[in-house]
């Protein structure tokens, strides 16, 4: 399988399950301004939408949208217990926070990335510190379910490390910094920020 991926972007959670997972993916890095593969190629024609992950199947389906990666990674070792079983609460916890994670908090970054006035720069700061406000107040364990690693804690440690690069305040969320601090330690963490060129 191959993951287009862009150094500490959103691909970077389905490249952390892929390692928590001991999945080997082939990576092809995406200039996302451009639209460009790293070998040259029109990048919309793999994923039509312009942006990362995308993940390209054995027999050249390609998968996109971080949480629906990660889910199918997760589905394929199911041994490592990176998603909690089909049907039980905690599986449905998991499509909570994957949603939670996508809808308010990754989506509340874009002016900080792309270009916005100084207006949306500064609204779009006050609500990703209220969509991280919310996860500090129910963060009761290591990660969100508890004591064991889930596929939605590779996507909060994701969008979580924009902070610094955008001046977004993390000083008010210890939970959270404790947090990211343990998956910044982890070996699959570790693997895929390496990959990337990210430490």
């Amino acid at each position: 399988m191959k993951l287009f991926y862009a150094p500490g972007a959103c691909s970077l959670s389905p490249h952390i399950v892929a390692c928590e997972a001991g999945i080997d993916l082939e990576l092809c890095k995406v200039d996302l301004k451009a639209k460009e593969t790293e070998t040259g190629g029109d990048y919309t024609q793999v994923n039509p939408k312009g942006y990362v992950p995308a993940l390209q199947l054995e027999g050249g389906e390609v998968l996109t949208e971080g949480p629906a990666i990660v889910q199918f990674l997760a589905e394929q070792k199911p041994e490592k217990k990176l998603a909690p079983e089909y049907g039980s609460l905690d599986h449905y916890r998991v499509l909570e926070w994957l949603n939670y994670i996508s809808t308010e908090v990754h989506k509340s970054f874009v002016p900080l990335f792309w270009d916005g006035s100084d207006d949306e720069k500064s609204a779009a700061k006050e609500k990703v510190g209220k969509a991280f406000q919310f996860v500090e107040d129910r963060l009761g364990g290591d990660y969100l379910l508890g004591d064991n690693f889930c596929i939605a804690d590779a996507y909060l440690f994701t969008v979580y490390n924009w902070c610094d690069k955008v001046g977004v305040d993390t000083d008010s969320w210890p939970k959270l910094k404790a947090f990211a601090e343990r998956m910044s330690q982890r070996d699959g963490v570790q693997k895929a920020m390496k990959a990337e060129g990210l430490i």
